[in-house]
């Protein structure tokens, strides 16, 4: 049976920036036992948001608003949507 590591204590941060710079450059395994880890499911789970102020022209809203609602869906989210495409579609070009 492999001997267990002792594992470091995983410190207090001040905020999610510190949190995400620590986890960036630390390797989790010294602070968890993922051997010991379960499968969990969030399914309400929500990404986080932003509140943006974005001008377009008028001509380019209009048409976003008529083809939301041909699809029957808000038109922030259809622009959510076409914008998840294009990055999508863009960082796979890339690699």
């Amino acid at each position: 049976m492999p001997e267990r590591k002792s594992l470091e204590p995983i410190p207090k941060f001040k905020s999610e920036d510190e949190e995400r710079e620590f986890w960036a450059t630390h390797d989790s395994t010294d602070y968890v036992d993922w051997s010991r880890a379960k499968a969990v499911s969030f399914p309400r789970l929500r990404p986080s948001t932003r509140t943006i102020s974005l001008r377009l022209p008028e001509a380019l809203l209009e048409n976003l608003k008529m083809l939301a609602n041909k699809r029957d869906v808000p038109y922030q989210s259809l622009l959510k949507i076409f914008l998840a495409e294009r990055i999508d579609q863009e960082l796979r070009q890339r690699h």
